[in-house]
């Protein structure tokens, strides 16, 4: 048998030797400096100029690539963040050793490239979009809620017309079901979702990591329809100094100031100021009400960071936040905040959070690591709506620690474990109603990867959980991703989420309306199955990459809270679903370079969502059936100046019924389509730029966003039925300045 097999193995060697002769192979490994070493890079897309042939490194950084026609001999190296390289090969270069340059490293009089702004994942099995700083300055973006404005994905619109608080909604779904998170550790969820996009300044942020559909069992159960998780400035990376200032034709202002030291080799600091204010009264439409409340924001962090040289990390932070917010009619008296003979809203919020994380990595060895992320907040607000008074406390601690190492010692066979614990304390007093409950919820979790060149990575994750409300349940998660090739990725994802339903700080919104809030019964906990397909095709079209991402999702509810807007004019009934409950969300995105400077998006969102109320599945009210962006940006040779510009598609929406009202309060059963349109141009000098910019150009509003603005105190008034932009055209100016640059 051994000698047959020295047999066939000499035949196949001079098959392939003989095959060589007709077309030549180019062998070589791909690297990029990394603290005086060569790191090898997977992911290198490899392709011959002006054609479709092309190939990607593996896991070790080498590649094989088949030569091209005589014609062509020009092979360009591709990979995000890094400069494109390309060789001019003759017939004797046959083996290559490439070392890619980061954008950053060679001085912009030399060469220009630029990173794309938002970017997917080729290597992650969950398909994670990172929103990058640059394209954070794209937009203004004061704040998160403002930060996905170019974002085909998650859509953010006002949740009344009154308080300006946004919400976000993720596969058509409110944003309760997508996890947030800051610092990968769970946050902003509770009595921060009304207005905890508001909380985190554009400023501060480093970038944002999108990913859609079931997340990783490592970071909670909570999740359904995503995760969206917000960094902050890294003290051993980020600016030694930084200011922002920027200012509205509304005649808000705000400022901020970031300050990042490097105090020795292994400890760093950060301090990250923000202060905003809208004091200026304005009424455009005329209803008699604020077209956007008064606000005044202080907001303050500190963060230390240590990398140790045994192994050993850690991060660790506090942040505080005071904000007040005051709006209704123009004739409330502001100044003294409570309710009066004018309608009037106040909103004060103090929030006090801190975090801290700690990691080890076995030196020499690492595929082996653990880590322990843990966060507690307190969180207190005082509101008042017209006649209706909200006021709350809720207090937080959340513990994670995970292990992680190769199972019986393959580099294929990768584990997680760990245990998890979550306090969550409220105490809500509405009106003359109090809500006192805790959660407390202690779990563990395993996670098993597999991951090998040329087969399907999966990820396979369970927990179990225990709440002292609902009792134990459990988490399943799937995730598989598999390349077809170098051009092609195909992703699938399926798991369950679980949520605790908190009716009143969920759905504040509600408050700002004559209304009744009626809950009918205990809310059950909300479970979901999430599944997900997505597939994402890389094509290379005049030396420049064209990417095509497709995906389609659906949420299906065991178990829900329902908001009945609809049952009955004079109240909303808050019940537990009985009946279906689901939506379906189909979207396609394109990205591609039209030229040098010239980045392209176009992106078309189609989503289905219905619920079961009254023993009858409808469509769920205010949710676009679909959604349409187009993104262009252009930054000149050197990057001297930016112009960017956005154009929004958005759907007609069902709304509520109204037909109880009379006539004058009637709204139509549908919004229509509308279109918003955004730009902005950036002016780049060395250690400063200017950019100046104007939202909403087209000027469209919706018309009496406010039923019964004529008479805020009777049985009809409704601030809540908001689908449209609240305010007009808007122009801003603003300045960021870095003078260490």
């Amino acid at each position: 048998m051994k000698k047959i097999s020295i047999r066939w193995t000499m035949i196949l060697l001079f098959i392939a030797a003989m095959s060589s002769v007709g077309a030549q192979t180019i062998h070589g490994v791909v690297y990029e400096q990394y603290e005086g070493e060569k790191r090898a890079l997977p992911g290198v897309n490899i392709y011959w100029s002006e054609s479709t042939q092309g190939t990607a490194t593996a896991a070790d950084g080498s590649f094989v690539i088949k030569s091209a026609n005589d014609s062509v001999n020009a092979l360009v190296f591709s990979f995000v963040g890094y400069l494109n390289d390309t060789l001019i090969l003759d017939r004797e270069n046959r083996v290559l050793e490439v070392i890619l340059t980061k954008n950053n490293e060679l001085d912009e009089v030399e060469i220009f490239s630029r990173r794309p702004g938002t970017t997917l994942s080729r290597t992650a099995p969950i398909p994670i979009e990172h929103i990058s700083g640059a394209e954070l300055h794209k937009a203004a973006c004061c704040n998160l809620g403002e930060s996905f404005e170019t974002n085909a994905s998650v859509d953010v619109h006002y949740s009344d017309a009154v308080t300006g608080a946004k919400q976000i909604q993720l596969l058509g779904l409110a944003g309760v079901y997508s996890q947030m998170m800051t610092e990968n550790i769970p946050n902003m969820y509770g009595l921060a979702t009304a207005y905890g996009l508001g909380y985190i300044p554009g400023s501060w942020m480093e970038s944002i990591q999108v990913s859609k559909g079931a997340a990783s069992v490592l970071d909670g159960y909570s999740s359904v329809t995503g995760q969206i998780n917000t960094n902050t400035k890294n003290p051993a990376t980020s600016e030694k100094l930084f200011f922002n200032a920027l200012m509205n034709s509304m005649g808000k202002y705000e400022s901020n100031f970031t300050s990042a030291m490097q105090l020795n080799d292994q400890w760093s600091t950060a301090l990250l100021l923000h202060a905003e204010n809208s004091p200026v009264i304005q009424d455009v439409n005329r209803d008699g009400f604020l077209d956007m409340p008064l606000l005044r924001q202080y907001n303050v962090m500190n963060k230390w960071k240590y990398f140790g040289r045994n192994g050993f990390m850690a991060q660790a932070g506090v942040k505080y936040i005071d904000e007040v917010r005051c709006g209704g009619e123009v004739d409330f008296n502001t100044e003294i905040l409570s309710p009066g003979i004018a309608y009037g809203i106040g909103i004060t919020t103090r929030r006090a959070e801190g975090f801290m994380k700690l990691g080890y990595e076995m030196p020499g060895n690492t595929d082996l690591n653990m880590a322990l992320k843990t966060t507690a907040s307190w969180h207190a607000q005082s509101s008042f709506f017209g006649n209706n008074t909200y006021d709350a406390v809720e207090k937080s601690v959340y513990l994670n620690y995970i292990f992680q190492h190769l199972l019986a010692g393959s580099p294929f066979h990768h584990y997680a474990a760990g245990v998890s614990f979550l306090y969550d304390a409220y105490h809500e007093v509405f009106n003359d109603s109090i809500f006192v409950s805790t959660e407390i919820v202690p779990g563990a979790f395993f996670q098993y990867t597999f991951q090998k060149e040329n087969l399907p990575t999966v990820i396979v994750g369970l927990r179990a959980d225990h709440h002292n409300l609902h009792g134990l349940f459990f988490t399943p998660r799937l995730h598989i991703r598999y390349a077809l090739n170098a051009h092609n990725i195909l992703r699938g994802s399926a798991g369950k989420g679980y949520r605790t339903a908190h009716v009143l700080s969920e759905n504040s919104f509600l408050f700002a309306s004559s209304r009744r809030i009626r809950i009918k019964e205990a809310p059950e906990m909300e479970e979901a199955w999430n599944y997900g397909i997505t597939y994402t095709h890389y094509r290379a079209i005049a030396s420049r990459e064209l990417s095509v991402n497709i995906a389609l999702y659906r949420s299906d509810f065991k178990h829900q809270v329902i908001v009945d807007m609809d049952r009955d004019l004079s109240s909303i009934w808050i019940a537990n679903l009985s009946g279906k409950s689901y939506s379906n969300v189909f979207q396609v995105e394109a990205k591609y370079a039209l030229f040098q400077g010239m980045e392209l998006l176009l992106a078309y969102r189609w989503q289905d969502v219905r619920y079961t109320a009254n023993d009858e599945l409808i469509v769920k009210p205010l949710v676009t059936r679909y959604k349409g962006l187009f993104n262009a940006s252009y930054a000149t040779r050197l990057k001297k100046w930016q112009v960017d510009f956005t154009a929004i598609l958005n759907g007609d929406q069902r709304l509520p019924s109204t037909v109880q009202n009379p006539e004058q309060y009637q709204r139509p059963d549908k919004a229509p389509a509308y279109v918003i349109m955004n730009a902005q141009i950036t002016k780049y000098f060395r250690r400063w730029n200017l950019y100046v910019g104007a939202e909403n150009l087209t000027g469209f509003t919706q018309k009496n966003p406010i039923i019964a603005a004529d008479d805020p105190f009777s049985e009809y008034f409704d601030a809540s039925m908001v689908w449209g932009p609240l305010v007009g055209r808007k122009y801003y100016i603003g300045i960021r300045i870095n003078p260490f640059n």
